[in-house]
C-alpha cells in the first residue's frame, strides 16, 4: 500500500506551528550550551545528585504503581457507571491538574501533618507521615494519578462496551469481562497514562517540598536538589536539569511511540 500522505494543512499554519515549536525547543537548547561539560560527570555523579536522582526514580515509581492501583478502579466507575454527583466527582478527581502543587502539598499536610486531620490519630498510633519518604510518594501521586484517570477514561470511552456486553451475555462474570476483554481493549491507554504518570511524579516540586520537605537522602528529590544548587552551585543545577529533561523525553518517547507504518 502506498504511504498516506494526510490532509492539505493550509499554509499559514506552519507559522504558529513553527513559533510554538521554537517557544518551547530554544529554552532546552539555551540549557545545553549552559551547561560546563568539562566537569559535567562531577557534577552529576556527586553524593548529593545521586541520592536525589535514585529518590527520584524510587518514589516515582512507587507513586506510579499507586496510580495503576488506585486509578484504574476510578477510571472504570467514571466511564462506566453512571450516578448522582458524578460530574462533581470527576471535577474533583482532575482537580489537581490546575491546582498549583503548593496547595495540594498543604492539602496533604493539613490531612496527614502532626495536627492535621487524620495525622493527629495517625500521631497516636505511633504513625508520623509529613516530612517522610511515604510523604514523598504520596505527594506525587495526588498530582500524577489524574494523568492516568484521564488517559484511561478517554481510552474507555473510546473503546465502547459492546464487547464486554456480548462477553456478559455469554455468562462470563464481571471480573472475568474486565479482565479478558477490557484490560487488553484499553491496555495502550493504561500504559501511555502510568508512563504519563510517571514523568509527572518525576518532576513534581510544589506539592513535594510543602508535604515532606527536604531532607537529603530522605525526601530531597532531584527537583528539589536542582533548585537547591541554584544557588550553591549554578553548574551543578544546569547539569541536572539537563539529566532531568533527558530522563523526561525518554519517559515521554516511551509513553507516545512511533507508530507502525504502512
Amino acid at each position: 500500500m502506498g504511504r498516506d500522505r494526510g490532509v492539505s494543512l493550509p499554509r499559514w499554519v506552519f507559522v504558529p506551528a513553527v513559533i510554538g515549536a521554537t517557544f518551547v525547543v530554544l529554552p532546552l537548547i539555551a540549557i545545553i550550551t549552559k551547561v560546563d561539560w568539562s566537569h559535567f560527570g562531577d557534577l552529576i555523579t556527586s553524593d548529593s545528585s545521586r541520592a536525589a536522582l535514585w529518590l527520584s526514580l524510587r518514589t516515582s515509581a512507587a507513586s506510579t504503581v499507586l496510580c495503576v492501583a488506585i486509578g484504574v478502579p476510578m477510571a472504570l466507575v467514571l466511564a462506566r457507571t453512571s450516578f448522582p454527583g458524578q460530574r462533581l466527582l470527576r471535577s474533583l478527581v482532575l482537580l489537581p491538574l490546575v491546582l498549583p502543587p503548593v496547595v495540594g502539598g498543604l492539602a496533604l499536610l493539613y490531612t496527614f501533618g502532626r495536627r492535621g486531620l487524620l495525622g493527629h490519630v495517625l500521631e497516636v498510633m505511633n504513625i508520623q507521615i509529613a516530612f517522610s519518604t511515604i510523604a514523598v510518594v504520596m505527594a506525587q501521586t495526588f498530582v500524577a494519578l489524574p494523568f492516568l484517570v484521564v488517559s484511561l477514561e478517554g481510552s474507555l470511552r473510546t473503546a465502547g462496551h459492546r464487547y464486554e456486553v456480548v462477553a456478559a451475555t455469554l455468562g462470563a462474570s464481571p471480573s472475568t469481562v474486565f479482565r479478558r476483554i477490557t484490560l487488553p481493549l484499553v491496555m495502550p491507554g493504561l500504559l501511555a497514562g502510568a508512563v504519563l504518570s510517571f514523568a509527572r511524579a518525576l518532576g513534581e516540586f510544589g506539592a513535594t517540598i510543602t508535604f515532606a520537605g527536604s531532607l537529603q537522602g530522605v525526601t530531597r528529590t532531584l527537583p528539589l536538589e536542582i533548585y537547591l544548587q541554584r544557588e550553591e552551585d549554578p553548574n551543578a543545577a544546569v547539569a541536572l536539569s539537563l539529566v532531568l529533561v533527558v530522563v523526561a523525553v525518554l519517559v515521554i518517547g516511551l509513553a507516545r511511540p512511533e507508530r507502525a507504518r504502512l
